[in-house]
């Protein structure tokens, strides 16, 4: 069975309107999960603690799309990057 791994960050953002972090060295990585249901437990619980901060943002990546094995490999893949 493939894992579906799920990164889940987040920050101060520049403006609530824009998904451009504030300080990008100052990004806190909540942690790498298993599945989609974990991984949206902790962006919750995150999102709910910083819920008075209107400039913080959490976010759920979804690191199993990065690279799919049935997929072909991208361009950047290819040029070796």
């Amino acid at each position: 069975m493939a894992q579906r791994l799920h990164l889940v960050f987040g920050g101060e953002l520049i403006s609530p309107e824009q998904n451009v972090f504030k300080d990008v060295s100052d990004i806190h990585i909540v942690g790498m999960f298993p599945d989609y249901a974990s991984a949206f437990s902790a962006w919750k619980a995150e999102a709910q603690r910083t819920v008075d901060n209107a400039h913080m943002r959490y976010f759920i990546a979804h690191i199993h799309r990065l690279r799919e094995e049935g997929r072909p490999s991208s361009l950047t893949e290819e040029m070796g990057a």
